[in-house]
């Protein structure tokens, strides 16, 4: 690069007849229209060029510096005249050279409008822009951050948005997935109370199948009766102190009957039962037929369901005619001759 040397002084117009510092006497001087003409040439230009060159030099700091912003142009910022000693301005890259900035220098025409800088009139660097922005046509970098940051906090919205959707929509199944598995409950306590109930009737309906054919195989042991006494009953007219039998009050004279097929096992009279008749079933039970006025079989009669075996009466430990019937299990036990007539299927 040139140094900007001074260009040749002119001869003073004055004459003088002293002598200077070092010896040279002064002459004097006409001056003529070619010894006024300007200094023109390519020394101007180079010096003209130099401040030019220096002047993009520190122009391509400025916008290094302000890039960021992206707001420095061409246009806001004037080149500035700087001269810088010969030592650094040769060891200086070519402006030229520099990407981007080759294309904002003049070039080596002699003419004066080569010698003027010409602005940019598009923004100096796209610094803080991505590619995909610049393809999209964006040239400012503060623009571009500013689209940038609106668009990631449309990203964060749609992402929270999305979350509380998912939130929504989980709460949404786990209500429905109860509300199923509340009415799914429902409908299987439901199912097994019917089922619990089908299941009751349908053993209902086969007891009282099964009750109907024991009663037609069991009969009640007289007619035109009421109950006097019951099974247990407490009372000092008994020498036990309570009731062992069933009482069936009924005129004297009323037929007794078999409650069910079995064996005469004994017949006659027994002290405080008074006439007495112990039929044996099959399966080892006896009944009892006691205060009877007369008996119609003998031991070791086979009778059947509903077989007249005698006669109510008054005989024995009584206050009144009545049958004093008393069922004994085949261990010899005495149990509750109402509630064992009722398991038979016989109405009492």
């Amino acid at each position: 690069m040139a140094s900007n040397q001074p260009a040749p002084e002119a001869p003073s117009p004055f004459r003088t007849d002293s002598f200077g510092d070092d010896g040279r006497t002064w002459e004097e001087w006409n001056p003529t229209e070619e010894s006024i003409r300007p200094v023109r040439g390519r020394h101007r230009v180079a010096k003209q060029r130099g401040l030019a060159r220096s002047s993009t030099v520190l122009g391509v700091g400025v916008i290094a510096a302000v890039g960021a912003g992206g707001m420095a142009t061409a246009q806001s910022k004037p080149p500035v005249s700087i001269s810088l000693p010969d030592s650094i301005a040769d060891n200086l890259p070519d402006a030229k050279s520099l990407p981007g900035v080759g294309a904002f220098m003049s070039g080596d025409s002699d003419s004066d409008s080569d010698h003027e800088t010409v602005a940019a009139s598009s923004p100096l660097t796209t610094a803080g822009i991505t590619a995909a922005e610049a393809e999209g046509g964006a040239t400012d970098a503060g623009e571009a951050l500013r689209a940038r940051i609106l668009q990631q906090a449309e990203q964060q919205q749609a992402g929270a948005d999305a979350e509380a959707k998912a939130a929504q929509e989980k709460a949404a199944a786990e209500a429905a997935a109860a509300q199923a598995a509340k009415q799914q409950s429902a409908a299987e306590a439901e199912a097994v109370a019917k089922k619990k109930a089908a299941e009751e009737a349908a053993k209902k309906k086969a007891e009282a199948e099964r009750l109907a054919k024991l009663a037609a195989s069991y009969a009640v042991p007289t007619s035109s009766y009421y109950i006097s006494s019951t099974f247990g009953q407490a009372g000092s007219m008994w020498s036990s102190g309570y009731h062992t039998g069933l009482d069936f009050a009924a005129p004297t004279g009323t037929p007794v009957k078999a409650v069910h097929s079995g064996t005469v096992k004994s017949a006659g009279y027994s002290g405080s039962y008074g006439y007495r008749t112990v039929l044996e079933l099959d399966d080892g039970t006896e009944v009892w037929y006691c205060h009877q006025s007369s008996m119609d079989v003998v031991a070791g009669q086979k009778v059947t369901t509903g077989q007249t075996i005698g006669r109510v009466g008054a005989t024995g430990n009584v206050t009144g005619a009545h049958l004093h019937l008393e069922v004994h299990t085949a261990d010899g036990a005495g149990i509750d001759p109402m509630a064992w007539l009722r398991g038979k299927g016989l109405t009492i």
